[in-house]
């Protein structure tokens, strides 16, 4: 079967998502961020007892929480998060190659946060060359997204308090430029940061 990996988060949205490509007959691998020490840990733990109910295997967790300390300190703070997914996804692009899956899979949707607009995920699009990315949910409202993780049982686990991003900005761009974008970005060393991180996966 096709193998897709799915960035996993303890939220709602993912766990979804992953279900549904699990429904469509595709092998679902998950990868999770841990942004630790400035998120609990309790995010990933959500994130990994989620994967062990829903049986997607593996669970890979990858800590980039000292990688987006430099973001937040050195790119314009209202692209905080617009990098951070950018360098997710950047990551997730590379794990998808080591795992052998031929597609990226997200729990995003259109509007649900800042960083979903159109224009935002357009620029996001940008950080992928080598493999497609898919979003089951793109067009799904927050509670159709809510009743179908309650029907397949996912719904207790995710809605469980976690602290949230203390690193990202009060107004987050919700219409980010492409080339103000790649400015940002090219203000950390987001290859390096990618590089460092596979070498020690």
């Amino acid at each position: 079967m096709t193998a897709v990996l799915l960035l996993l988060s303890g939220g709602f949205d993912s766990p979804v998502a992953g279900y549904l490509l699990q429904q469509a007959g595709y092998t679902v691998k998950a990868l999770n961020f841990s942004q630790e020490p400035f998120v609990d840990p309790s995010h990933s733990l959500k994130a990994q007892e989620i994967a062990e109910f829903l049986h997607f295997e593996p669970f890979i967790k990858i800590n980039i929480g000292n990688e987006l300390l430099e973001i937040s300190q050195t790119s314009k703070h209202a692209y905080y998060f617009v990098l951070m997914k950018r360098l997710m996804y950047k990551i997730a692009t590379e794990v998808a190659k080591k795992y052998s899956c031929e597609f990226i899979a997200t729990g995003e949707s259109i509007g649900q946060v800042s960083s979903q607009t159109l224009t935002n995920l357009s620029v996001l699009e940008d950080s992928i060359t080598t493999i497609p990315i898919i979003r089951p949910l793109i067009t799904y409202s927050k509670d159709e997204i809510i009743n179908i993780a309650k029907e397949i049982g996912t719904f207790e686990i995710s809605k469980q308090p976690e602290s949230c991003d203390r690193l990202g900005p009060s107004k987050p761009i919700t219409n980010a430029r492409l080339e103000f974008t790649h400015n940002e970005e090219a203000k950390v060393p987001i290859q390096k940061f990618v590089t460092d991180i596979m070498t020690n996966l």
